[in-house]
């Protein structure tokens, strides 16, 4: 078992305290969108290996990973970490983005590759071979959009901004009725697919009519319906932030999503997403790869974000948790590259062994934890966290005797299961 030190990472969006709050840490004065736990090469965590020495957690992994990772790991996902632990604290909302499947990275990557195009180029789709399920659990109060709505409900939003901006005494854009007849089709997926396409192609229809519907919004007499207004306060917010944006009309087709304290949603491959505000454990298999569809300045490639999005409408994917009776609750989406396990242990608690196939990650985020092997044991305070190889399990967690503080933490290993 090692402790480890993680990297933060200073996007833009990402909250000055919430990150150095939870971790009981110094901020740093800057934004703190998310600390990355594991052993991505972007930005790999630092393992202490006594004695002052260290060595980043890929390299030590790769040294020997029929003992860091086991067999079972390696045989499913090769002689590499599987998963991404992170913790996110958004302050204001990330892009309109969707991951893709594990063959359209592999082959996106190595067309990247073969083409010549630099690792780090701004107009780069794949900066690595690997897929990007993943999962969010909240921390906060934690605002997203995830998937699409059905378009029946898609159209009536649009329904409503037409007789708003007419009420208002506004000519109504073409665009509108144009997506009021996209969502009434009868296909499903081609309803979607045609009213995305139209906003996505951006441009100065898709502005002015962003303003159009914002003036009429804010110049209503009254409420929306009910049901509608959090669609409506998400368009004002994201154009605040983003003016004429095609995420902002985007947003309407989108489930908006409010998650309490202890709830979790996962998303697999094609599914669009923005994270609006909040804080969470993030969890996804190890890669950086991204697709944008909006609300960012950053590079969005039409072409390759249409084959990747799977337009089909979605129920919101909550994960509910299974509960051992331990103080321990594990979150198993239906992907085989990672787990969450959230453990609370009241002082003085019985050990819990760590549900474990494979390496471990761990975080503290109250209270401090003991956790002992046969070959080792560490001590973990608020804030700090450690990487458990395969060869270490069992694993059990403590709270540190003596303490008055209820012990917190966050673990993540393989979602492999019969380990």
């Amino acid at each position: 078992m090692y402790k480890i030190e993680n990297v933060l990472r200073d996007y833009a969006w990402g909250s000055t305290t919430a990150i150095a709050g939870l971790l009981d840490r110094p901020a740093s004065g800057g934004p703190e969108a998310e600390l990355w736990i594991g052993a991505h090469p972007d930005s790999p965590s630092v393992a202490q290996l006594g004695g002052g020495a260290t060595e980043k957690l890929d390299s030590l992994i790769s040294s020997d990973p029929g003992h860091f990772l086991g067999e079972a790991s390696i045989q499913a996902f090769g002689p590499r970490l599987p998963f991404l632990a992170k913790i996110l604290a958004a302050d204001t909302p990330l892009s309109l983005q969707v991951h893709p499947s594990l063959e359209q990275a592999r082959e996106g990557f190595r067309k990247e590759n073969d083409a010549g195009v630099p690792a780090d180029a701004s107009d780069r789709n794949y900066r690595d071979d690997n897929h990007k399920p993943e999962l969010i659990f909240a921390l906060t109060d934690f605002e997203a959009l995830c998937g699409f709505r059905p378009p029946a409900e898609g159209r009536e939003i649009f329904v409503y901004l037409t007789e708003l901006v007419s009420q208002a005494g506004r000519d109504v854009p073409q665009l509108l009725d144009d997506l009021v007849t996209d969502l009434s089709a009868p296909d499903e997926p081609q309803a979607l697919r045609t009213a995305f396409q139209r906003i996505i192609a951006g441009g100065d229809a898709v502005t002015q009519s962003t303003s159009v519907v914002v003036d009429a919004l804010a110049s209503a007499a009254a409420s929306a319906p009910a049901g509608l207004q959090s669609a409506m306060d998400t368009v004002t917010s994201l154009n605040e932030r983003y003016p004429g944006d095609p995420g902002v009309l985007i947003s309407l087709l989108l489930n908006r999503i409010s998650l309490s304290p202890g709830e979790s949603v996962y998303l697999p491959a094609g599914k669009v997403h923005a994270y609006l505000h909040g804080l969470g454990v993030e969890v996804m298999a190890a890669s950086d790869n991204v697709l944008r569809g909006g609300l960012t300045p950053k590079h969005i490639d039409v072409p390759e974000l249409l084959k990747t999005i799977r337009f089909e409408s979605v129920a919101i994917p909550r994960l509910e948790p299974v509960a051992t009776g331990l103080g321990q609750e594990l979150y198993q989406p239906p992907f085989s590259e990672f787990q969450l396990q959230r453990l609370e242990l009241g002082p003085g608690a019985a050990p819990v062994p760590l549900a474990q196939a494979g390496a471990v990650v761990v975080i503290v985020a109250n209270g401090s934890v003991y956790l002992d092997s046969p070959k080792g044991d560490l001590h973990l305070d608020r804030g700090e966290s450690a990487f458990i190889a395969a060869a270490e399990a069992p694993v059990n967690a403590h709270p540190v005797a003596g303490s008055t503080e209820p012990v917190v933490a966050f673990a993540v290993t393989t979602g492999l299961r019969g380990n």
